[in-house]
C-alpha cells in the first residue's frame, strides 16, 4: 500500500508527519520525493547507497541532418527549436520522450545519456529509506520520482513525502498511491494552498484524510473548508514550541511521549479510512 502525504506549500508539515509515521508503523517504507529539497534522510541515522539517475536527450548529427523541421514540428515541448537555419536543443525543455529520433527519417538524431541526479537507499530499524536528489541546474526531477516509486514493496506500507505544491513532481508522487493525506496549516495561506493539492486529489480520484499542523485556537479556517468539501479530519498536531525545537533538531517527535500519542491516534483514524 501507498500512502502520500503532500501539501500546497512548503513547511506545512508533511515530512514532520511522514517520517513519524514511518517510525511507529512496523516494518514500513520512507520515500522521500522531494527531491529538490530531501531532507527527510536527516531523522534517521543510515549509511545511504546511492545510484545515478540519468535521462536520455538528442543530439543532432548536423552532417546528416536535413533541415526539415520534422522533429521541431514534433515537439510539443519546444525543446528543439530553428534557429539560424539549424536545428537547436533547449535541454530545460526537454522531456525525454524521444519522439524526436523516431520521425527522424535521416537517422540525424541519436539520444545521449546526461545525469540529473541520484537517488539512496538505507535503512532504520527495520525500515528501508528511499530518498533522491535533483542536481542543482536541472528543472525536472521526473525520472528520479519515478524510479524512487518504482522501490515501493507491495507487501508493506509505502510512506511517500510528495514535494510540495501541485506540479508534475507532485502527480508523479501520487499517481500510484492508494491513500492521500492532506497536511495543512491553519492560516489563511495555508487554506489557499489546501484548495490545490484538494483540487489534485480530487482530480485523481484519490480517497483522502486531512491533518491539521501546528493546530491553535484557529483550526475553524480549515475546519470550515473540510466540511464543505467532506474531507476527513484524521489527526491534529499542536503548534507547540517543545515539538517545533525537537523536530529543527532532527529527533523523530513520536519517540517523545508528550507528542506519540498524536500520531498514535493519526494512524487510528487511518486504518478506519484504509486496510492497513
Amino acid at each position: 500500500m501507498q500512502i502520500a502525504i503532500l501539501s500546497g506549500k512548503g513547511g506545512a508539515g508533511k515530512t514532520l508527519v511522514a517520517v513519524n509515521l514511518v517510525n511507529l508503523i512496523n516494518l514500513s517504507t520512507y520515500i522521500d520525493c522531494d527531491v529538490e529539497e530531501p531532507n527527510g534522510k536527516l531523522y534517521f541515522s543510515s549509511e545511504y547507497n546511492k545510484k545515478d539517475i540519468n535521462v536520455l536527450v538528442p543530439k543532432i548529427n548536423y552532417k546528416k541532418c536535413t533541415h526539415c523541421n520534422k522533429c521541431v514540428d514534433f515537439c510539443r515541448y519546444n525543446a528543439l527549436i530553428d534557429f539560424l537555419g539549424k536545428v537547436k536543443l533547449l535541454p530545460s525543455l526537454c522531456h525525454s520522450c524521444g519522439g524526436c529520433k523516431l520521425v527522424c527519417e535521416f537517422d540525424a538524431i541519436t539520444e545521449v545519456k546526461e545525469p540529473i541526479g541520484y537517488i539512496y537507499q538505507g535503512d532504520y530499524k527495520y525500515h528501508q529509506i528511499y530518498g533522491g536528489e535533483l542536481k542543482i541546474g536541472k528543472e525536472s526531477g521526473i525520472e528520479i520520482i519515478s524510479q524512487l516509486i518504482s522501490k515501493a514493496d507491495k507487501e508493506k506500507i509505502n510512506i511517500i513525502d510528495c514535494p510540495p505544491g501541485n506540479g508534475c513532481s507532485v502527480m508523479e508522487s501520487i499517481e500510484q498511491a492508494d491513500y492521500c493525506i492532506l497536511v495543512s496549516e491553519p492560516t489563511i495561506f495555508g487554506l489557499e494552498n489546501l484548495k490545490l493539492v484538494h483540487e489534485l486529489t480530487t482530480l485523481y480520484n484519490k480517497n483522502i484524510g486531512l491533518i491539521i499542523n501546528k493546530a491553535n485556537d484557529y483550526n475553524n479556517i480549515i475546519e470550515d473548508f473540510a466540511k464543505t468539501k467532506d474531507i476527513s479530519i484524521i489527526g491534529y498536531i499542536p503548534f507547540d514550541k517543545e515539538l517545533a525545537k525537537l523536530n529543527s533538531n532532527q529527533q523523530l517527535v513520536s519517540d517523545n511521549n508528550k507528542f506519540k500519542p498524536y500520531f498514535i491516534k493519526i494512524i487510528e483514524q487511518i486504518k478506519q479510512e484504509v486496510d492497513l
